[in-house]
């Protein structure tokens, strides 16, 4: 049986013009397999150091089709570098950066989210997505 995910990536990968390959595969499984959020360069690092022959173009490329096509959430940390997590079950979570580590915590709060649903419908809206990313640092010792 093949895996879901991979008929998926099949998927989007033929829509947008692209040839399924070991090399694609392989930046999507690398996303997909962790739990960090990593920028390009270190997906394109953690697959050369698998021994996979990969351009840093194919993994940028594929990166933007994942992130164009909803499998992974591209994020804007604050650094000039884009960070990406694989979106497999699209389970909602906010994220808090941490100015002095760089340490992204991911988090979910009812609260929050039932606070900006209440603003929004105040002012006459319905959320349909956000991104809540709270920058943080320790307190002092």
């Amino acid at each position: 049986m093949v895996d879901q995910s991979l008929k998926v990536l099949k998927g989007i990968l033929r829509k947008d013009g692209l040839r399924f390959t070991t090399q694609r595969q392989s930046v999507w499984d690398e996303i997909r397999g962790s739990h960090e959020h990593r920028d390009a360069e270190d997906i394109y690092m953690c697959i050369r150091n698998n021994d996979v022959r990969v351009s840093r173009a194919t993994v940028y490329r594929t990166i933007d089709v994942l992130v164009k096509n909803r499998l992974v959430r591209k994020m804007d940390v604050g650094d000039g570098r884009s960070r990406y997590e694989p979106r497999l079950d699209d389970e909602h979570h906010d994220h808090m950066i941490c100015e002095k580590t760089g340490d992204i915590i991911e988090f979910f709060n009812e609260e929050l989210e039932n606070l900006q649903e209440k603003i929004a419908n105040d002012h006459g809206y319905t959320v349909v997505r956000h991104v809540h990313q709270l920058f943080v640092k320790p307190f002092p010792e």
